[in-house]
């Protein structure tokens, strides 16, 4: 039997939902997604079979204009992730239309020379009408080898697409084992969930002045695993906004990240968590390496 493999960037703005995108075609929860721009910081690998096709899906951070060390780093990761794919998808929100980031985006692309599909997303949100003239203007400015009009949040047109991608990718033995989901460190992918509800339960700056590391990640006799992870903060404002009254609000971040990770680990999990203050983490060369970021 002939087999496939091939790498599948998801490239565009942030809240584009590339993340969406890439658990739902997974059918896991490997990126974080929240409703808040720039959730996702680094690349993530999904490794979805198709028949006889592994598809290697590369969800990326968000493209904007970078003003820390993080965002550049951020950035970087976005275009590092899509510069070795045999396919980039082109992830634009249907219903935000072609915002200036957004046509940042598409002109760099134009200018790359990539193989690019150019993925609609979010058309349950807007008519018909609307998608043919912003398919037509994206057209315009990017060489678009073909067209797809979906929503990640609902699943209506994703089969579609992984179909057309298992067809497209080249000839050549599988990467990564058959069973596997992504390449991402159990460590790592806890630490992201931990993000993840970070995002969902806080607001305005505070989600964006965190970060989470995993301090210890231990195997127990019994086949349950014990985390420890330590939240960082830029402000101590911000370290009693996590704590909450009584510590409410830490308590309610750990037990819904805790029951995410028992999910995708598949036994039980001992979520152990602390917050600390750390003024300009996001301009530590450390720290950044310490969430899956190369300094840029």
């Amino acid at each position: 039997m002939t087999t496939r493999c091939g790498f599948v960037a998801l490239v565009g703005a942030p809240n584009a939902g590339k993340s969406t995108l890439l658990n739902r075609m997974t059918g896991a929860k490997l990126s974080i997604v929240s409703p808040k721009a720039q959730t996702t910081r680094f690349r993530v690998l999904g490794v979805l079979m198709r028949g006889a096709t592994q598809i290697l899906l590369v969800d990326t951070p968000g493209i904007f204009k970078p003003r820390r060390k993080l965002d550049r780093a951020m950035v970087a990761a976005a275009w590092t992730g899509a510069q070795d794919a045999d396919v980039t998808l082109l992830l634009v929100d249907a219903k935000a239309g072609l915002r200036e980031d957004v046509r940042a985006v598409v002109e760099a692309l134009a200018k790359q020379k990539r193989r690019v599909w150019l993925v609609l997303n979010k058309t349950d949100l807007v008519s018909a009408a609307q998608l043919l003239p912003l398919t037509k203007e994206i057209s315009g400015m990017v060489n678009a080898e073909h067209v797809f009009m979906l929503s990640a949040r609902t699943g209506d047109g994703v089969t579609d697409l992984v179909d057309r991608l298992a067809e497209a990718l080249p000839e050549g033995p599988y990467l990564y084992p058959e069973d596997d989901l992504t390449d991402l460190p159990d460590r790592l992918l806890a630490a992201e969930l931990v993000r993840e509800q970070i995002f969902l339960q806080t607001h305005e700056e505070i989600p964006y002045q965190a970060t989470v590391e995993t301090e210890s990640f231990k195997e127990r006799d019994d086949g349950s695993v014990r985390i420890d992870a330590t939240i960082y903060v830029s402000r101590p404002g911000h370290k009693a906004i996590l704590i909450g009254e009584g510590g409410r609000k830490i308590r309610g971040i750990g037990e819904k990240a805790r029951l995410d990770l028992s999910r995708l680990l598949e036994r039980p999990c001992h979520l152990f968590l602390n917050v600390r203050e750390r003024a300009g983490w996001d301009e530590e060369r450390a720290r950044l390496r310490a969430i899956g970021l190369d300094d840029a």
